[in-house]
């Protein structure tokens, strides 16, 4: 399974250092390490899954976006803006990522000029998530409507090349932080499963595209529609490698 390569202006995570010293969290150095479970990023106060960097020591995590952050960025749905990272947002009043709709209360890009904000794992978002069968394409906006909220426009959107499969990363993030007192009661717990809300959009997308299909057509289709759903939340959680197959992955198999 590979996914395509993102631009060069992007911070290549793949180059894991195993200790990082990080600016948030001078006391002690940050390790890297894998969670199958989700965590609450202590940069951008955003919740994430899979690769991250945690001081064990005081219970300190980062996305290995706000772990590794480029001093400036510049994104293609932005080709006037130089968006700058800073440890919290700019200003009095509040702000809200341009990707996702959600507020920031984080580290942050921004841009002076435009006024653009976005969360760091919003403004790494890959372009184009694809596991050699299935490809999703990142847009600005999108025609089309939402499997979750039924709604056209509003924030960025991961779509299906064959155009079967529309995913607001706002509904995603939504999706998430609607279950995060749950998430993080559970998670300490050791416990906690995204599989209900998960399940419940894959059921949404597959339902909607097999009533004139064959039998063969129907179960190809919901097999889509279980790895869209993880391809998208994966990489709105910070880390689009892990399609987090340990807590969603059996998803697919009760299609």
């Amino acid at each position: 399974m590979h996914f395509s390569k993102k631009p060069q202006k992007y911070i290549d995570t793949t180059m894991k250092n195993s200790e990082i010293s990080h600016f948030g969290h001078p006391q002690h150095k940050l390790s890297f390490e894998y969670s199958q479970f989700p965590f609450k990023c202590d940069g951008c106060k955003e919740v994430g899954i899979g690769s991250r960097y945690k001081c064990s020591i005081c219970d300190y995590d980062l996305h290995m976006h706000c772990a590794l952050p480029s001093p400036s960025i510049y994104h293609p749905f932005y080709p006037k803006c130089s968006f700058q990272f800073l440890s919290r947002p700019p200003g009095d009043i509040p702000r809200f990522c341009n990707a996702c709709e959600k507020g920031i209360s984080g580290f942050v890009y921004h841009c002076p000029s435009c006024g653009f904000d976005l969360h760091p794992c919003c403004a790494k978002l890959p372009m184009v998530l694809d596991d050699g069968e299935l490809k999703l394409y990142l847009y600005q906006k999108v025609s089309s409507a939402c499997h979750r909220c039924g709604k056209k426009g509003r924030s960025w959107s991961y779509r299906s090349k064959c155009k079967s499969y529309n995913l607001h990363v706002a509904c995603v993030r939504e999706m998430v932080v609607e279950s995060w007192p749950e998430i993080f009661m559970e998670t300490k717990k050791g416990s906690y499963r995204l599989e209900n809300e998960v399940s419940n959009l894959k059921n949404t997308l597959q339902s909607s595209h097999s009533s004139s299909r064959s039998k063969g057509k129907v179960r190809k289709c919901c097999e889509m529609a279980g790895m869209a759903v993880q391809f998208v939340v994966s990489a709105v959680l910070g880390d689009p490698t892990v399609l987090i197959g340990g807590i969603v992955g059996s998803l697919i198999s009760r299609a």
